[in-house]
């Protein structure tokens, strides 16, 4: 299953995987529901997810495809490389994670290997992952992935009832785990979560000001 959000890519990635002799694209999904509803209808293997999704982002769909098969094997595929995302996605349950600038030849090696229940990153990035600032990544690491999940919406502006809908949530629980997470990481405003947010690499400046 393929999981991105934007069908040009998708069919990009479909015709080099259907070259392949011993692959087949079975289902396509632009979110993490559609890619729920993907694992009724298809015999899926292993999944490709990005983790720039609308709404619910790559690390949630990750959890709730495990949640309704744990024999999915998910590689994840993304433009981030901030040891924060790889560490989150691996802890939802991820086996992999490539970037998208990989070659198609790396890909494959890539799915053939989450495929066979084995590990795989990207070239430096397993580095750059243990060799990261260990209090840094410390403290993100003192959250669960949907805690993980509601900061991240939260810092790219998204209301409480927003983020609520988008992890099928109430915003009473949203708001809980926005409490747990200010506590977690010690930010005793809102805005000190964001400069948080910031620094570990969940939104930019840059997204912020296009926004």
């Amino acid at each position: 299953m393929l999981l991105d959000d934007h069908a040009l890519v998708r069919t990009g990635y479909r015709r080099l995987f259907d070259a392949e002799r011993d692959m087949e694209v079975v289902c396509e999904a632009a979110g993490a529901d559609e890619a729920c509803a993907c694992l009724r209808a298809c015999d899926i293997d292993v999944a490709v997810v990005d983790l720039s999704l609308k709404g619910a982002s790559g690390i949630e769909a990750i959890r709730r495809l495990l949640q309704r098969n744990r024999g999915i094997r998910i590689l994840v595929l993304s433009m981030y490389d901030e040891p924060g995302y790889v560490r989150q996605a691996i802890r939802a349950g991820a086996l992999g994670y490539m970037t998208k600038d990989c070659g198609p030849d790396e890909l494959m090696a890539a799915v053939r290997r989450v495929a066979e229940g084995k590990r795989v990153f990207a070239d430096g990035l397993a580095n750059a992952v243990l060799c990261a600032d260990f209090e840094s990544e410390a403290l993100m690491e003192r959250l669960t992935p949907r805690e993980f999940e509601v900061l991240r919406q939260a810092a790219q502006g998204d209301a409480a009832a927003c983020i609520a809908r988008s992890m099928h949530l109430s915003e009473k629980t949203v708001l809980n785990h926005l409490s747990a997470v200010r506590q977690k990481l010690g930010a005793q405003n809102d805005f000190k979560l964001m400069l948080l947010a910031v620094r570990h690499g969940l939104v930019s400046l840059e997204d912020k000001a296009r926004a």
